[in-house]
């Protein structure tokens, strides 16, 4: 696991890459990579790399360069299959320096070009420079467990890195905020691929690569990979659940290659309980387990994580946190660059940092929601679904709407009385009524917290254009399928892998995440709905073939999550801090927002008459990134 950077002059008259300025970027990055660091400068290209080892250890150094030095590749990632690549690449003539997976990309590249990518079973972000094809070819994994951004200035440079913050710290990036990424920012908690909040740095998508050839004026970005809905050649109807377990002990199996201590999160849920129960019988010796426990029995699961440990006579090790975990709100905003609404990245932050005092590479269970519908809101989309494929939406818009106006609102209800949030989304299409339930605030409160010029400088963008656009791309008529795939392409990257990655790297630690692998996921989407989601039970076929190997206590309990109690937090110890944030005067100064509406929302909250904790979090969060990435010299700009 690493971090790299690169500059590459796009004009036919390469400039000369600044040594100096390319290495202050690539430390910005150096809690990546702090065993190792190499830069690369050439006419033109100057490639950059911070390393953590985790694989051939003595030889694994970059940039790395094939035999003639030809061709130099920068790798942030693992490639688990790159044992079985080396020795058909070596069947293919080729000669091998170094026992490392980067070298494996190099050669796979020199043979197959841009279809290097399909060959490889891993999570990757890797820029490779090809001095022969004066070309620059950088790839992102299929499901974008690891981050890539870029941007191109007005001098031609075009530039990449593993953070945001690298990019920045070139003192000629322009810093001009891009205004539909602020909706967008507030529907979702996070800024959806491939934008972030700046005009003109963007992100590669997961499942593409981008080119860009000597003296070409744009890159060529192109897609290699999206989640697939054709028939798999390895599934079976009969016997689903036996099939499923194989699928997931290969996918671990392959993840467990490392030459340094190996363990897992155990949070006591299903899908961090399947890791460890998969990965005890394949290793002989006892799993490394860790796990964070909260002072506060209303979010506190390490009773679970404990029971699995001693079924499994795992190497346990748990460390107990106060929920009122303030000392972290400050780092957030230089934690992850641009506004990002996800008040778990405290605890994330936590279990990785104990992590890395006994481990540096752990397996963990995220995706299991995503790729075997966990997630509650599924349950609930469902419902109402099977009410919009009766009814004409003709029909349902104005009645639907028009109850959807009139019922009372009733945060404190049980969400089986929430009427209001069910009429609003039946007078909904099935993917609008989605973005209703994820959208941190809804298009009314939206609508409510803008300012008059700021909506006018919107010109009409609405975050259902993300979803519109992939929804386009899916190639299934399924109405769960096409919800889970929304969230892949959306939710996982830009919320869970991202606070994955950032919060992990933090503390130079390597996540691995085998529900994440391409080949099991393939598999998975031949699995049919009704096993997913079977009646109100979430990840059915995936709780039944665990069932030999979990117990009911831990499969069938409610789903908590890994959350902190942000609505207690700000009537109460962060009461005064909530103000002084929401209504800075940076805030209030900022042109986005409407006064009244936000001294609504801290009064409303504070009282107890409402529970605006997200909406309020969500705030806080974007006011830090204002103050904390965005310096008070910065020349910053509005644009449309």
């Amino acid at each position: 696991m690493c971090g790299i950077a690169g500059i590459f002059h796009i004009k036919e008259s390469a400039g000369v890459v600044d040594r100096a300025l390319l290495t202050a970027m690539n430390n910005t990055q150096f809690h990546r990579g702090p065993d190792e660091g190499g830069v690369h400068i050439e006419p033109g290209v100057g490639l950059a790399h911070r390393r953590l080892s985790i694989i051939d250890i003595s030889t694994g150094q970059q940039p790395l360069f094939n035999d003639d030095g030809s061709v130099a590749i920068v790798f942030n990632g693992e490639i688990y299959n790159f044992q079985d690549l080396r020795q058909e690449l070596i069947a293919k003539g080729y000669q091998f320096k170094t026992h490392s997976d980067t070298e494996t990309i190099v050669y796979a590249w020199i043979e197959w070009g841009e279809e290097c990518v399909k060959h490889l079973r891993g999570m990757f972000a890797f820029a490779i420079w090809d001095r022969n094809r004066q070309q620059l070819f950088i790839a992102r994994d299929r499901l974008g467990i690891k981050p890539l951004f870029f941007a191109t200035l007005a001098t031609g440079e075009f530039m990449f890195a593993s953070e945001l913050k690298v990019l920045l710290a070139h003192p000629r990036l322009k810093r001009d905020i891009y205004l539909p990424a602020i909706e967008d920012y507030f529907t979702f908690g996070y800024i959806p691929e491939p934008n972030t909040i700046f005009k003109d740095v963007f992100k590669l998508s997961p499942g593409h690569t981008l080119t860009l050839t000597r003296g070409m004026v744009e890159p060529v970005i192109k897609a290699y990979w999206d989640v697939p809905f054709t028939q798999h050649p390895d599934f079976i109807k009969e016997n689903t659940e036996a099939q499923l377990v194989e699928q997931l002990r290969q996918a671990i199996d392959v993840r467990m290659v490392s030459e340094v201590p190996l363990g897992a999160f155990l949070s006591g849920g299903v899908d961090s309980s399947a890791v460890v129960a998969m990965m005890a019988g394949l290793q002989k010796d006892p799993v490394n387990t860790c796990s964070i426990a909260f002072n506060e029995a209303d979010f506190n699961e390490s009773e679970f994580a404990k029971e699995v440990a001693q079924q499994y006579h795992t190497n346990h090790w748990e460390k107990t946190v106060a929920v009122d975990d303030f000392e972290l709100l400050d780092k957030l905003a230089l934690l992850y660059d641009e506004p990002y609404a996800d008040s778990s990245a405290m605890p994330t932050y936590r279990v990785c940092e104990l992590a890395k005092q006994r481990v540096t590479v752990v397996l963990s269970g995220d995706g299991g929601d995503e790729v075997f519908a966990g997630y509650r809101r599924y349950r609930w989309h469902m419902n109402e679904e099977r009410v919009r494929s009766r009814i004409p939406l003709g029909f349902r818009k104005p009645v639907f709407g028009l109850l959807g106006e009139l019922y009372p609102k009733a945060d404190w209800a049980p969400r089986i009385f929430r009427a209001k949030t069910t009429f609003q989304s039946l007078a909904r299409t099935s993917v609008e009524a989605y973005l209703h339930s994820v959208s941190i605030l809804n298009d009314q409160q939206r609508n409510d917290l803008f300012s008059d010029q700021f909506k006018r400088d919107l010109q009409g963008y609405h975050s259902i254009e993300v979803f519109k656009r992939h929804a386009a791309n899916c190639q299934t008529d399924d109405p769960l399928s096409l919800i889970q795939y929304l969230d892949m392409k959306t939710y996982l990257v830009g919320d869970i892998l991202t606070k994955v990655d950032r919060a992990s790297m933090a503390h130079s630690l390597e996540v691995r995440v085998p529900f994440l692998d391409h080949k099991l996921i393939e598999w998975s989407m031949n699995v049919p709905s009704a096993q997913k989601l079977h009646g109100q039970e979430g990840k059915y076929v995936l709780k039944k073939a665990l069932e030999p190997h979990l117990s009911n206590n831990i499969l069938y309990r409610d789903k908590m999550g890994f959350a902190v109690p942000v609505a207690k937090w700000f009537r109460g110890p962060l009461k005064e801090r909530l103000k002084q944030s929401v209504l800075s005067e940076q805030m209030l100064d900022s042109g986005y927002f409407n006064a009244d509406y936000l001294r609504q929302l801290v009064t409303q909250h504070q009282s107890g008459l409402r529970d605006h904790s997200a909406a309020l979090w969500t705030l806080s969060m974007f006011e830090a990134f204002l103050r904390q990435v965005l310096s008070a010299d910065s020349a910053v700009s509005q644009v449309a």
